[in-house]
């Protein structure tokens, strides 16, 4: 079913995409309401009206292109934690961040993004990164490469001994451990500063204008479609244990996706304090 489905017309998920963001995000777009943005664990963590509408939307579309998938999304998680329970399971699975960049949006600013992925028993297999507000649309197929807007990119390599642009997860929100970790990245050699939506921080890495990212939190619908989106334009990722990210969790904090497999090190080795 599922290999059925790949080798068919994905367009239709771009569609779907499109649609909820048309349906349910651009209208609200600086047009939000004092009641339509809500804090859920603080000032840092917002929802809005448009995220979760854009969600059901998402949802109901999705499951119906792909029939007995079911959906991990994040609204859906937050209000019943057992939803994500699904990322391990046997069904498809669509990891769904219907507004990576919430702070962003909520602020009229344009660096947010719908984020979309496939995936089965763990393996990451498609995925859609829509910035709406700049009609960008990048998406990833396992073992087809990275498109954006249709046209292929590569994540290239930094220029031999060039500092290396990081953006990181903000060192105050994490475990102490994670904060040392972090802070090993402010160190000579690298530039690095607090990341926005990951979703357009992940494209930045695909289209090589950004030489990595490191986070220190592990949701799937922050991280999925991101990921596949960096390796499929050639990039590498791995976990301060050097283990590949697991969507389903469980994995060694921080991690990093980087243009290539010696960034990755050259990252790893400065969250570790080798730098």
């Amino acid at each position: 079913m599922i290999d059925e489905f790949l080798t068919g017309d994905l367009t239709d998920v771009e569609a779907a995409v499109r649609a909820a963001a048309a349906a349910e995000i651009m209208p609200r777009f600086r047009q939000l309401a004092a009641h339509e943005i809500v804090e859920k664990s603080g000032p840092h963590d917002l929802v809005t009206t448009a995220d979760r509408l854009a969600e059901e939307h998402l949802t109901a579309s999705l499951t119906r292109l792909l029939p007995g998938s079911v959906v991990v999304g994040e609204e859906a998680v937050h209000a019943d934690p057992k939803v994500n329970d699904a990322l391990g399971g046997d069904a498809p699975v669509w990891i769904v961040d219907p507004v990576d960049g919430t702070r962003q949006f909520v602020r009229g600013e344009p660096g947010f993004c719908i984020l979309v992925a496939l995936a089965h028993r763990g393996e990451l297999l498609a995925s859609w990164t829509y910035a709406a507000a700049l009609n960008e649309m990048a998406v990833a197929v396992r073992g087809r490469g990275a498109t954006l807007d249709g046209k292929p990119i590569r994540s290239g390599s930094p220029a031999p001994g060039a500092v290396l642009s990081v953006a990181m997860s903000h060192p105050d929100y994490t475990t102490d451990a994670q904060k040392r970790a972090l802070l090993g990245l402010r160190t000579e050699g690298i530039d690095a500063r607090p990341c926005g939506s990951a979703g357009l921080e992940y494209l930045g890495v695909a289209r090589g204008d950004l030489d990595a990212v490191a986070f220190n939190w592990e949701y799937a619908w922050d991280h999925a479609a991101g990921l596949l989106l960096v390796t499929e334009a050639g990039g590498a990722q791995a976990t301060l244990s050097g283990e590949p990210f697991r969507i389903a969790g469980g994995n060694t904090l921080p991690f990093t996706a980087a243009r290539d497999e010696a960034t990755v090190e050259r990252v790893l080795a400065a969250l570790r304090g080798e730098a």
